[in-house]
């Protein structure tokens, strides 16, 4: 059976240039590889042939040949057959580190990140409880966490004072080492040093080897003004040093407000319930009210006043985060009904009933007319 033309295969054209051939293979192996098709004869059959297409084509002398002579070119005898090799695993690798990287974890050559193993330190996290007044004001507070921190014997390095660590011998200093599979390469974890590409053969006393210690450390947090209930704050490289004198990871500061006893926060507005007796509301008057930056304020109550009415203070709410702006204050009213009545509150209460109308209480009177007339006027 004839073989198909290898540009074919590829699906370019005879003067495409190298960079064309590698871009056409990179494709048609990404769709055809035997891993994506899994069980399919056909997808494994034609992922060998664009193997076999592009290991000619990406070969001068072999290309030069294969345009002159066709596939007789590598036939017995034919004038391209010396030297050519099935050797997949070795021609092929540059592309299958390009295509293939995430199955194998990582190109060849890569150090381990950081190098030398020096892993980043882990991200730590701090719970602070500050009060509303503080959110409204902002703070600089102080905060004590118990963290690792490069261990000042080694400088870092985990190896004793006056040695250094060595390249490790086994994976050449690249922490993964690789092994050729039939058409595959596989890279792994080195065993020897587990990846860190260098070998520690005398290790610092204080750390162990490790490169940190164990220790509590004092920070100055700067907490801004409006600050909200949940925030996180990040604070860079204040977390775990890493090993052996690797990047330190992150501290994160997560913020609660603890709850008020006056007052009640939605965004930057403040909210304030309080009682009025129900001869301000019904004369009118005034009262005083705190307000969250340990001021007072004056609230003028108009006679008739109804339960939930609410009185809106401006700018008396919290200061809006990274901004001039600031919330509103909003009050709401609640007429509180008189308990334990004495003899004579009682007597000039029920006078009072006797002599008022339903323009002293058009809302209820209102709200019995509508009943009345659900009920067809009886």
């Amino acid at each position: 059976m004839a073989k198909v033309d290898y540009y074919e295969i590829l699906g370019v054209a005879r003067d495409t240039d190298e960079k064309g051939l590698k871009v056409a293979f990179r494709k048609l192996a990404m769709q055809f590889h035997p891993d994506r098709n899994p069980g399919d004869h056909t997808a494994e059959a034609k992922f060998k042939e664009i193997n076999e297409a592009y290991e000619t084509l990406r070969d001068p002398q072999k290309r030069a040949a294969y345009d002159r002579f066709g596939h007789a070119a590598f036939e017995q005898g034919g004038p391209g057959a010396h030297g050519f090799s099935g050797d997949f695993a070795s021609s092929m690798s540059d592309i299958f580190d390009d295509i293939f990287g995430e199955f194998m974890g990582g190109r060849r050559g890569q150090r381990p990140s950081g190098g030398g193993g020096r892993e980043r330190g882990a991200d730590l996290r701090y719970n602070m409880e500050i009060t509303l007044e503080e959110a409204y004001a902002g703070k600089t507070a102080e905060v004590r966490v118990p963290t690792k921190i490069a261990c000042d014997a080694c400088s870092g390095t985990g190896a004793k004072p006056g040695s250094h660590p060595k390249v490790c011998t086994t994976c050449d200093g690249h922490g993964r080492v690789r092994a050729a599979q039939g058409f595959f390469s596989i890279e792994r974890t080195c065993p020897t040093c587990g990846g860190r590409g260098e070998i520690i053969t005398d290790p610092c006393e204080k750390c162990a080897g490790s490169g940190r210690v164990t220790q509590e450390r004092t920070l100055q947090v700067s907490i801004p003004a409006g600050i909200e209930d949940g925030t996180r704050i990040r604070l860079s490289s204040e977390g775990e040093a890493g090993l052996r004198g690797g990047p330190a990871g992150d501290l994160y500061l997560f913020l609660s407000v603890k709850p008020h006893s006056l007052f009640q926060r939605e965004g930057a507005d403040i909210f304030c319930r309080v009682p009025i007796s129900i001869t301000t509301a019904a004369l009118g008057g005034q009262f005083d009210v705190p307000t969250v930056d340990g001021g007072k304020t004056r609230v003028k109550v108009p006679e008739g006043t109804q339960t939930g009415k609410q009185f809106r203070l401006k700018s008396k709410g919290m200061p809006v985060l990274r901004s001039k702006e600031m919330g509103d204050m909003y009050i709401q009213v609640v007429v509180e009904t008189p308990s334990k009545l004495s003899r004579r509150q009682r007597e000039l209460l029920e006078e009072f009933e006797q002599v008022s109308s339903e323009e002293n209480n058009p809302e209820s009177a209102g709200f019995f007319a509508r009943i009345r007339d659900f009920f067809g006027g009886a």
